[in-house]
């Protein structure tokens, strides 16, 4: 049974043994990109990759399936080489603790995504970066830039553009990589892990 077939079973539900970890190959190669109209595996592979993703954020299937947190998710992280990325960044609590208006700030699958312009101002976050595929610490700044116009294919074969910032600008940057075979520790400072470049924005 190939990769794809495995992923998209009916019953299958996505958990952290069919993520790869770093040192596989896969998560070095570039990606080839998908055509339109897509498989239907390609779109069940979608939507569970996105399902896995809100499965981690929720503490009780999270602890149930034993994952490990995330907002983001690339299909070379899966062993396969596809440009397929899911996104679900959730919208925190306000200061009072009430629950946002939109679960979500964004909540998609992009099929062959690209950065097609960007700003020339970096940005970090102030916590640094962590990875499903990677099970150890990585300290420093991983430097992206600010604002990114990403353009992507829906499950439809629709093309969008959009602008993102701030973290969710970050989120989609490190997917996207994975999808070139960059690791988010490529774009730390190796001599100076906590460098701050001038103008570099720190998102906390």
């Amino acid at each position: 049974m190939s990769v794809i077939e495995k992923l998209t079973k009916s019953a299958h539900l996505i958990d952290m043994n069919d993520i790869i970890r770093e040192g596989n190959p896969t998560l070095r190669a570039v990606a080839k990109d998908v055509t339109f109209p897509l498989t239907e595996q390609e779109v069940i592979l979608g939507e569970k990759m996105l399902q896995f993703l809100r499965n981690s954020q929720d503490p009780v299937m999270a602890e149930k399936m034993g994952l490990r947190g995330g907002v983001g998710l690339a299909a070379p992280q899966l062993d396969l080489s596809k440009r397929i990325i899911a996104i679900l960044v959730p919208n925190l609590p306000d200061k009072e603790g009430n629950p946002p208006k939109e679960a979500y700030a964004l909540q998609t699958v992009m099929y062959n995504a690209k950065v097609v312009a960007h700003s020339v101002q970096d940005a970090a976050l102030a916590e640094g970066e962590g990875c499903l595929s990677v099970d150890r610490e990585v300290p420093g700044y991983v430097v992206r830039h600010a604002r990114v116009t990403v353009e992507y294919f829906d499950k439809e074969g629709e093309k969008h553009r959009i602008k993102l910032k701030g973290y969710n600008s970050i989120v989609v940057q490190h997917e996207i990589d994975h999808t070139n075979g960059i690791m988010f520790y490529d774009r730390i400072n190796a001599k100076e892990p906590f460098a701050i470049k001038d103008g570099m924005l720190v998102i906390e």
